[in-house]
């Protein structure tokens, strides 16, 4: 078949697919009932009710609504990963397109990101773009619901050396093929498009192929006994069970997961897929950072839904080893080039550092799942500083380059990023862009959660949002120009008189902690105070549990204002992080900052800082797209997420420290 234009298949398909059947397999329940088959003690507050008004987040969730994700689809498209689902389904000739064996992924992701920006911003353009792309996945798909366009096209010819190939069939080499990698993420793309536009052409596809699962994975005769290489299909999989309420996919998922670290169970795949030991026995974050921080997520899933303690107490005791041991001060994870991996205890190198962008987005995912769990503001702290620091690093400023590691350190020579020492425009594994694409729509759904009489301000952003809880809906619009200052206001309405609760949580840089636990510390605690008011009458502060805890009645109608110090702080590392001893970071709020050679041009390798130096902060609203700058007579420092946008250069976060 002669290949057709882009916007042909597009055009073709969307006729072709936009009237399928809406028929599913399950009964589908209503958003609020899923919510409750998770079993979390809190809910996320729905990103179509939070409207983010923000300078400083709006303007990074537009440029991916406008352009990264417009820029991404083309990069598929260039790529080949759409030719690959029609090439499977026999509407072209060719064959596999790519060089990794979860491209298909690419567009999952994709996908789910534009999902999210249809939930907050409705674009009719967009969804009829989304339903043609969803034609063309469908297209790949085999009769009995598989799913993944390489094997189909060739099993015998995988796009990456390292896929073993011994007969050619269908789940073969599990720990590399990622077969069930691909089909997690469509899951996950799945029901955000579900729940963004209520259509089922998606998660048709998506049903189809988990039933698939069901039938093939398990214990039961003419079952395989496995786990999957990579993890994402187990909270793929409680996403469709969210959905469906089909118990089949939520077994399925807790069948992987207890079957992890059993070499009676199958041959194990080892401490790079976290399958050394059992799940419930794994203490230590180990191997590739990104498999494990989505395997603990599901595994906080489980623990949610069948209150596992068992679970629970293995989470978080990798929880603890991570943030005690194996976390950069911005938030990022993985320490090693090689296997993509968290390093020994302590083991932190800035120049070498990993720091994938998509372990930064997978560890958001499992912090807010754990905050759900227990309300700890803690986790909260984690997202927090990633968020800020090593997550947002990953984009550039434009919107159209992107950081696969995150270094924390760069002498402008060593090419960290797969080749460069700058942000690069794609990569031929090109999961951190299109996981960005899919993340970044979705942050409104971090500011608020709630239970049935309670509101939790979780982070600090200007919106207007509505919150129903049980029997009353709180409204409020939050103003701020955090993070460069710390004054936050909140103007809270209630529908009824009903007594609800608002809890506001005191970011952990403002309680004096870098991050929960030891690894970090500042070096001067600072000793100015949080300050509250309502309708400008001072409060007596009173924070419980890392939250000031407000009744309803008291603020009905008011303004509620809160005053963060914001001063320059000076942070040092546990000294058994052989990198960082006689180094000091800066901050300022939950910005960790970084000095670059474009700005210190003159000796750069011997700036020094000392823990009595003073700086003075200067908003500069031309630099960098509008920062507030660390400055005084020896150099500048920039917020770390925005370095890299100006040219090749050296940079570092840690900066040797002269008493």
């Amino acid at each position: 078949m002669k290949k057709h234009s882009f916007l042909i298949v597009l055009t073709v398909f969307a006729q072709i697919f936009i009237n399928c059947s809406n028929k599913t397999s399950s009964e589908i329940f209503v958003e609020e009932k899923g919510a409750e088959l998770l079993g979390y003690n809190l809910r996320p507050v729905n990103i179509q009710n939070v409207k983010i008004t923000d300078t400083f987040w709006l303007p990074i969730i537009k440029k991916v609504q406008e352009k990264t994700i417009a820029y991404a689809i083309e990069k598929c498209r260039e790529e080949g990963r759409f030719d690959n689902f029609l090439i499977a389904g026999g509407q072209m000739q060719g064959k596999t397109r790519g060089e990794m064996p979860f491209d298909d992924s690419d567009v999952y992701k994709v996908i789910e990101g534009a999902s999210n920006s249809l939930i907050s911003a409705p674009n009719p353009t967009l969804e009829h773009l989304l339903d043609s792309l969803i034609g063309i996945v469908k297209t790949g798909q085999e009769k009995d619901g598989y799913l993944t366009t390489w094997r189909t096209i060739n099993p015998a010819e995988p796009p990456a050396p390292w896929v073993e190939v011994k007969e050619g069939k269908r789940w073969e080499s599990l720990a590399a093929s990622h077969e069930l990698y691909n089909a997690g993420h469509m899951y996950e793309a799945a029901a955000v498009h579900y729940l963004a536009t209520g259509k089922k052409n998606f998660l048709n596809i998506a049903l189809k192929n988990a039933d698939l699962m069901v039938q093939t994975f398990g214990d039961g005769a003419g079952q395989i006994p496995t786990v999957p290489g990579h993890q994402i299909i187990e909270t793929g999989l409680i996403q469709l069970y969210k959905i469906t309420g089909k118990t089949a996919y939520l077994d399925l998922a807790k069948y992987f997961l207890d079957s992890r670290g059993n070499p009676e169970h199958h041959a194990l795949f080892g401490a790079y897929s976290q399958d050394h030991l059992p799940v419930t026995q794994q203490k230590e974050v180990v191997g590739h950072a990104v498999r494990a921080v989505y395997m603990y997520a599901a595994m906080t899933d489980i623990a949610a839904i069948k209150k596992d303690t068992a679970y629970r107490s293995a989470v978080e005791h990798l929880w603890e080893n991570m943030v005690q041991k194996k976390m950069y001060i911005t938030g990022g994870i993985g320490a090693k080039h090689e296997g993509e991996s968290f390093g020994e205890n302590y083991e932190l190198p800035n120049l070498t550092a990993y720091s994938e962008t998509c372990a930064a987005i997978g560890d958001v995912y499992w912090n807010h799942r754990l905050h759900a769990l227990t309300g700890n503001v803690a986790y909260l702290d984690v997202i927090e500083r990633t968020l800020y620091n090593g997550l947002i690093s990953g984009l550039s400023l434009d919107g159209t380059h992107f950081f696969y590691p995150n270094a924390l350190e760069s002498d402008g020579v060593y090419k960290f990023n797969l080749g460069a020492c700058t942000r690069q425009s794609w990569f031929d594994c090109s999961c951190c862009p299109t996981n960005v694409v899919r993340f970044i729509p979705a942050i409104p759904g971090l500011l608020y959660s709630k239970t049935d009489r309670s509101v939790y301000v979780n982070l600090y952003a200007s919106n207007t949002a509505t919150v129903a809880l049980e029997d009353n809906t709180i409204n409020v619009v939050q103003q701020t120009a955090y993070p460069w200052d710390g004054t936050v206001e909140l103007t809270v309405t209630s529908e009824k008189d009903s007594a609800f609760d608002m809890k506001l949580r005191v970011p952990g840089w403002a309680r004096n902690e870098v991050l929960p636990g030891a690894l970090y510390h500042y070096v001067q605690p600072t000793s100015e105070n949080i300050s509250l008011s309502v309708d400008g009458q001072s409060l007596p502060l009173k924070i419980e549990d890392g939250y000031l805890n407000l009744p309803g009645q008291s603020i009905a109608g008011k303004t509620v204002t809160i005053q963060f110090p914001m001063t320059v702080r000076s942070v040092a590392t546990n000294p058994l992080v052989e990198e960082n001893v006689g180094k000091r970071a800066l901050e300022y709020g939950p910005l960790v900052y970084a000095i670059e050679e474009i700005d210190n041009p003159q000796n750069f390798d011997s700036l020094h800082v000392s823990d009595e130096m003073a700086f003075e902060t200067q908003h500069e609203p031309d630099l960098l797209g509008g920062v507030v700058t660390l400055k005084n007579k020896q150099l500048k420092a920039i917020p770390y997420y925005a370095w890299s946008n100006r040219g090749i250069g050296k940079m570092k976060v840690w900066i040797p420290s002269h008493p």
